[in-house]
């Protein structure tokens, strides 16, 4: 396809629902064979979730602050062998700038913003890994940068291109359920591991605090590992790799690593953006430093258009007293899987799984009944290949916006984070959208994180 084609098309197939992408034919770094050229912020672990789905375009560079990460994959993805690599994900967005189209990232939570803001201020789509942010005021202001930028912009979460999430919104608006006025969602964990290496999972927990300091690996960088955060921030082994998710000041804990995929369906459906009340109900343990074992938090919405007001509760931990109460007509299994989400309907109660999939009624003979009966119509596209084949698309000009663009992950991301700032605080938080938090002003300190340091300030003039 001509390149003068490729723009005329995404023109076309952008009136409506698509996002003309703002890319100009001289700055278009697409091969003449209608491929992207694609950067990756983060090159390991993670990193393999984008690369699949970016199969078939080109992964012209990767940037990671750990030279172990850009060989551990590459038996599986050959093609990223030829990709240029830096350690520093600015410096290689400002010498490729023109080969580049779009970028993926794949780094911890805590420097998700700066590298989706770098690469939206230079015009790049973006499509980065959940959690989308840290804290509350990165979020809002990546919806901002998506309004300024015109980017095609992506939460690379599965679920939400699943059949499933689709098919349960198709089921509500036929009035399967009646009005849905409270709502379930939880995971079981984190189970945290005290040795190391151990089996080097996503869960480590110190045994003294503050935290030990310990030798950075001469494999990385720890001052660009660190991003924003303070540049006195000591090396722990237990932060680096995948486990620093259980480190307030690095990960969110259950709440990023499994909220996204589980809640994803009901705010999605139920329009749960916008709080009145969040309140921590029970936690146990997690400190300064390190993210809870487990807890149960609730939200309360108040009526949205022709929705009923509507209460949202978050469980984790690894004892059924974190975990909703079985449904009395629950049929599918002795006890409630490790993870999903209930939903409480006027005519009927719904289960969606861990992904915000295979809905189902909680009873096995009503669901049967339900099939044979016929499910309601289909009436919203199907999305085939996942989050990074849907964006791709979407930058082409060849599909719609992709769901999870930041108008939808962006408001999604701040209900869930007021749910980690309750975790944190304790007590009862009373939520404005424009005004803040009203009955305890004192936490607004807390909306926009920890401040950070010179060299890492984004997003201040949105």
């Amino acid at each position: 396809m001509k390149r003068r084609q490729f723009i005329k098309n995404t023109a076309k197939a952008s009136a409506g629902a698509v996002i003309l992408p703002t890319f100009s034919i001289g700055k278009l770094g697409t091969s003449a064979n209608n491929r992207l050229n694609i950067a990756m912020i983060g090159a390991g672990n993670i990193a393999g979730m984008a690369y699949s789905g970016c199969k078939g375009e080109n992964i012209v560079a990767l940037a990671d602050v750990d030279s172990r990460m850009f060989g551990q994959q590459v038996s599986k993805f050959p093609e990223i062998a030829k990709a240029k690599r830096f350690e520093d994900f600015r410096e290689m967005l400002d010498k490729m700038d023109k080969q580049i189209d779009a970028v993926c990232i794949n780094t911890p939570d805590h420097t998700h913003f700066a590298a989706t803001m770098h690469a939206m201020e230079m015009g790049k789509h973006v499509c980065t890994q959940k959690p989308l942010t840290h804290s509350i005021w990165e979020a809002q202001t990546l919806q901002k940068a998506k309004a300024k930028y015109g980017v095609v912009t992506n939460m690379a979460v599965q679920g939400h291109t699943y059949d499933g999430i689709r098919q349960m919104k198709e089921w509500y608006e036929a009035d399967v359920f009646g009005q849905i006025n409270e709502v379930h969602s939880w995971k079981s964990g984190p189970t945290f591991e005290t040795s190391f290496p151990g089996k080097w999972g996503y869960w480590h927990k110190m045994t003294s605090f503050p935290p030990e300091e310990h030798p950075v690996p001469k494999e990385l960088n720890w001052d660009l590992w660190l991003g924003p955060r303070p540049a006195d921030t000591s090396f722990h082994k237990f932060y680096h790799p995948k486990s620093w998710r259980s480190y307030n000041q690095f990960g969110n804990g259950m709440f990023g690593d499994w909220m996204p995929h589980i809640a994803d369906a009901p705010v999605f459906i139920l329009d749960l953006y916008e709080p009145v009340i969040v309140e921590l109900e029970e936690k146990i343990g997690g400190n300064t430093w390190m993210c809870p074992d487990a807890s149960r938090v609730r939200w309360e919405f108040k009526r949205r258009g022709s929705k009923a007001p509507c209460t949202f509760y978050w469980y984790n931990g690894n004892s059924d007293k974190f975990k909703p109460a079985t449904p009395k007509k629950w049929t599918w299994s002795k006890k409630l899987p490790s993870g999903g989400t209930l939903y409480y309907g006027e005519k009927n109660i719904c289960f969606t799984d861990h992904r915000s999939n295979n809905p189902k009624l909680v009873n096995k003979e009503d669901m049967m009944a339900f099939e044979a009966e016929g499910f309601p119509k289909e009436k919203y596209p199907r999305v085939k290949g996942g989050p990074f084949v849907e964006w791709i698309r979407a930058i082409k000009g060849e599909g719609p916006e992709p769901g999870a663009n930041f108008d939808y992950a962006a408001p999604f991301t701040v209900m869930m984070l007021l749910g980690v700032l309750a975790s944190k605080v304790g007590g009862k938080i009373e939520w404005h959208p424009k005004k803040g938090i009203t009955n305890r002003p004192e936490l607004n300190q807390f909306i926009k994180g920890m401040e950070p340091r010179e060299g890492w300030n984004y997003g201040n003039n949105l």
